[in-house]
């Protein structure tokens, strides 16, 4: 791996990690610790192979563990750093006629769903490529998307149900496929 190769790749991380996060200092450690990530096990990336897909599925895996770390210590109890805990605050409940921004609404998506949209749209990977970064089958990335756009565009024309979440949101019954 070239330092060149790595340090082109840097803005992307840079938009994912704060498009993921939401919040610039979470999102330039988040790059931090993925680049020293990269940088400590540089001999598992195989020469050919695309380097921004490995990247950025070290970055997805570094915040996995972090957010299954805080929902481990909000479990136990203890006190959790509100810095740490950032992405699992809910904003306040806002009037129908307000419109949120982009970025809020972003926020309010589940983890799975926020991940691939942005691989997908922001980042402009492939089906593929996004499965592997994520570990699912291209199906459920599919799947995912599709309900991310689905509910997104629910939360910014602002349509929130009795609970605070979109109609999107709602279950949906299964019907049998042939």
């Amino acid at each position: 791996m070239h330092p060149n190769e790595l340090l082109s790749e840097i803005p992307g991380l840079r938009r994912y990690a704060r498009a993921l996060t939401g919040d610039a200092w979470a999102a330039d450690d988040l790059v931090q610790d993925t680049l020293e990530r990269a940088c400590t096990k540089h001999r598992l990336w195989r020469e050919g192979t695309d380097l921004r897909a490995w990247l950025f599925t070290l970055m997805h895996n570094l915040y996995m563990n972090q957010l299954q770390r805080v929902r481990r210590q909000n479990a136990a109890g203890r006190e959790v750093d509100v810095d740490d805990s950032e992405a699992e605050l809910i904003a306040p409940a806002l009037p129908t006629d307000t419109a949120l921004d982009l970025q809020r609404c972003l926020l309010l998506l589940p983890e799975e769903q926020r991940e691939v949209l942005l691989l997908v749209t922001l980042e402009d990977l492939s089906y593929k490529t996004v499965a592997r970064i994520t570990g699912v089958p291209e199906g459920t990335v599919m799947s995912r998307l599709s309900r991310a756009r689905h509910r997104l565009q629910a939360l910014m024309d602002g349509a929130p149900t009795a609970a605070g979440l979109p109609r999107a949101a709602e279950p949906v019954p299964l019907r049998r496929l042939k």
